[in-house]
């Protein structure tokens, strides 16, 4: 649908994590309005009866807009979302996306589920092992850095190949979007990217863009870089989420 006859009623529902953001970061690239609705996770805001009915999985992001029959859409996985707004939203300019059925559109479906299925939940158990498990379990946390620097190579290689720098065509693209919020956050996870210069150089493009700049601080600020720079501030924060991931651990476990 073109962007010219629809006109947003976007309700966003996030907190500041890497999947959250890169919704925001997308509203942002696209110059969209958007309300945002803050989720206390740590009170289990996303387990209330209301959210649930927009995302029955309990998790962020969420987003509601309302359709072209006049209706509530609702809609939750952050990839599903992007995909939804460059479809809804970036169909005349193409700002981050390319046509529907052009080389350029299926190589970015390629990289979204590459992060949507690799590297999201690959540095996801990564930081769990790493960061919040109530044992340091060796194996757990190789295993799972170990595939996350792997898949970091094949990034680092791709981009070592790009002309423009991004990961598909001329440009950035909902792609680079969905894998930057969790690349900026590889030392939570014990990866180092100064391993990895063309990713690198990559993040730091990105962290130049003014969709992203803004996109990122919602709806709290973002502190990953600073966090990670201040060791004792880090080691108290993965503390502090650390109690509270495995008390929702044992809820879960009794249900």
């Amino acid at each position: 649908m073109s962007s010219t006859r629809k006109t947003p009623d976007i309700h966003l529902y996030t907190t500041q994590t890497p999947n959250g953001i890169k919704i925001s970061i997308t509203l942002e690239e696209l110059g969209l309005p958007y309300t945002t609705h803050k989720i206390e996770i740590q009170k289990n805001t996303q387990k209330e009866p209301w959210f649930l009915e927009i995302n029955p999985n309990g998790r962020i992001p969420a987003l509601t807009d309302t359709f072209s029959d006049g209706r509530t859409i609702r809609l939750f996985e952050s990839g599903s979302i992007m995909q939804y707004l460059v479809e809804q939203y970036d169909q005349d300019s193409h700002r981050i996306s390319y046509p529907l059925g052009s080389r350029e559109h299926y190589e970015v479906n390629n990289w979204l589920f590459f992060l949507n299925a690799g590297v999201g939940p690959m540095q996801g158990q990564a930081n769990h092992f790493y960061r919040y498990a109530p044992e340091k379990i060796p194996y757990g946390i190789n295993r799972y850095q170990n595939e996350t620097r792997r898949l970091y190579g094949v990034l680092d290689k791709h981009l070592a190949t790009s002309t423009s720098g991004y990961l598909v065509g001329e440009k950035c693209t909902i792609a680079d979007i969905a894998h930057w919020g969790w690349v900026t956050a590889a030392g939570w996870a014990g990866v180092n990217i100064d391993e990895f210069p063309h990713l690198k150089a990559w993040d730091e493009r990105m962290m130049a863009r003014p969709g992203v700049e803004k996109g990122r601080h919602v709806p709290d600020r973002h502190r990953m870089k600073e966090l990670l720079a201040d060791k004792e501030a880090t080691e108290r924060h993965a503390q502090e989420s650390a109690k509270w991931i495995q008390r929702e651990q044992a809820k879960d476990a009794q249900k």
